[in-house]
């Protein structure tokens, strides 16, 4: 059994959302930037993921992504499955026809691998998203540092009715002719 990019990039982009959502929604944008993953890939795990009602989205200016239930009340599991992440180390798929479709059934190994599949779940299903988030801001106190900084970036608007004032960049006094250098 082999977790492939779609659900640890999953799992990864859920765990930013999370860890960012309080500062309003989330772009996929945002993410794609800061965990290096493609935009069009999370556009199509997001879209999963809200199938699932585990995120939900918000249109227009301002928009995102934010969770839709509590990250306490999400599980890697649950993350895993909605991006159709197969969890399955049988040969056979959890079919029980491990020798192919000739009738001669199981393998003599299903039964571990099925077992594995049951404890993958289990422990998947005990780490809640809150979990990882509480693991990254323990290990990575720049992580914080970082969400600060993304917050004081963001444009401020002026207040309403009233423009804001514009300064106009100093120039420099640069001699660019003959005629400006015997005026100086």
């Amino acid at each position: 059994m082999r977790l492939t990019t779609k659900g640890r990039f999953a799992v990864t982009a859920m765990i930013d959302l999370a860890m960012r959502q309080d500062q309003g929604p989330v772009t996929l944008a945002g993410i794609s930037q800061r965990q290096k993953i493609s935009l069009s890939y999370l556009e199509q795990l997001f879209g999963k993921l809200r199938r699932h009602e585990i995120v939900e989205s918000v249109r227009g200016p301002g928009g995102g992504y934010s969770l839709a239930r509590k990250a306490e009340d999400v599980t890697v599991a649950d993350i895993i499955i909605a991006v159709d992440e197969p969890l399955d180390a049988t040969q056979c798929g959890g079919k029980g026809n491990c020798n192919g479709d000739d009738g001669t059934g199981r393998c003599m190994t299903h039964e571990l691998w099925a077992t594995l599949n049951q404890k993958m779940v289990e422990y998947l299903d005990s780490v809640s998203l809150k979990n990882l988030v509480d693991q990254q801001r323990d290990r990575q106190p720049a992580v914080l540092h970082d969400m600060r900084e993304d917050a004081a970036q963001q444009p401020v608007a002026a207040p309403r009715g009233k423009t804001a004032k514009q300064e106009k960049p100093a120039r420099a006094r640069v001699v660019n002719s003959v005629f400006s250098l015997a005026q100086s």
